[in-house]
């Protein structure tokens, strides 16, 4: 029972994060990646917080990825702060150099290790001033049909790169069709054709030993070295609804739950929670089966959301009138971005609280 361990007294909503679950889930996807040969360069656009940031890289990652420069900053230190807290970042990105992001971006190489993200040859032209400073990633589409250039033109974009004087490290990609029930093992089997074609596009235009970049979290434990040789998962940390009902991670691995108070139980079977959309996050894709899980309610799914109220459909005994319960967010990584802080729980007690350092670092 999840709610035996929510501590007392708490003012909700709080959005909490069971250290001991955190840490097993840390270790467990740094083993897998130390045990089939591939670098693990966590994404930490889930997590926001350099406190869990430190735990990954003492685990062995190579690096953090980032979806911002803002998020960049943030995980490196912050501008002008003594020493980084971690000094190799990606940001798996396309992004469009603008004179702005080009100054922060020179100021960041200054103290870290910096690559970023491309998948067109105006979008490398333009980050010519950075030449010697920074590196450059291709993006290739490997069938989400998002960003990302074909995998047989990622030549064409490495040589303009090269060309503006850029490093060319490899290419990247994000298989995020697998986000389906069902859709990981076709999604890994994607990624790995898109990666090896882009690499070898790579490889004949003169670019040695380009790195193949991918990973999510459906798809991550599926991926081979030789197909992949860093993984860049995000969502494993603390995992969510979604993670479980897509059978990726069992409930007792969900780090991340909000504690919510039952508010009005205004007809048989249907009860109100505290916590709505500014506190769970509206995400639900059209497969999930609702808003979002309660834990100790299996069979229990949030079927309205608004912005302060949750919608709870629950059979049976429901939780009583006042009473705490620990709610599973569809997805953690907009959940996380809407609080300013989480509290570390460790046996039904608070024990620390974490700010969520790049909440917010959208640019």
């Amino acid at each position: 029972m999840i709610g035996s361990l929510l501590p007392g007294g708490l003012a909700t909503p709080a959005t909490l994060v069971f250290a001991d679950r955190l840490d097993r889930n840390l270790a467990g996807m740094a083993a897998f990646a130390a045990g089939a040969g591939m670098a693990l360069r966590p994404h930490a656009k889930t997590h926001k917080c350099l406190q869990i940031a430190r735990r990954q890289m003492a685990l062995g990652a190579r690096g953090l990825s980032v979806a911002t420069v803002g998020e960049a900053e943030i995980m490196a230190g912050g501008t002008g702060r003594a020493g980084p807290e971690v000094d190799d970042i990606f940001i798996a990105y396309p992004l469009w150099p603008t004179a702005d992001l080009l100054a922060r971006l020179g100021e960041l190489a200054g103290r870290v290790r910096v690559t970023v993200g491309t998948d067109s040859a105006a979008a490398a032209a333009q980050l010519a001033p950075l030449a010697g400073r920074v590196r450059v990633m291709v993006e290739v589409d490997c069938g989400l049909g998002r960003s990302g250039v074909r995998p047989a033109d990622a030549a064409g974009v490495a040589r303009a790169a090269r060309q503006a004087g850029l490093e060319v490290s490899g290419v990247f990609t994000f298989p995020g069709h697998s986000y389906r029930p069902g859709a990981a093992g076709a999604a890994a089997a994607d990624e790995a054709a898109a990666l090896a074609e882009a690499a070898a596009a790579l490889a004949a235009a003169g670019f040695e030993n380009p790195e193949r970049s991918g990973g999510s979290t459906p798809s991550a434990r599926l991926a081979r070295s030789g197909a992949v040789s860093e993984l860049r998962p995000g969502v494993y940390a603390l995992n969510d609804a979604q993670q479980v009902e897509l059978g990726i991670a069992r409930m007792d691995e969900v780090a991340l739950v909000v504690a919510a108070t039952v508010v009005s139980r205004p007809a048989p079977g249907r009860i109100v929670l505290d916590a709505g959309s500014k506190v769970l996050g509206p995400d639900r894709p059209t497969w999930a089966s609702g808003h979002g899980r309660l834990a100790d309610w299996p069979a229990a799914r949030i079927t309205g959301l608004w912005e302060h109220h949750a919608v709870v459909a629950v059979d049976g005994d429901p939780p009583e009138l006042g009473g705490v319960v620990a709610v599973i967010p569809n997805h953690v990584c907009t959940a996380v971005n809407l609080v300013p802080e989480l509290l570390v729980t460790d046996q039904g007690r608070v024990v620390d609280r974490w700010p969520v350092a790049a909440r917010a670092a959208n640019r």
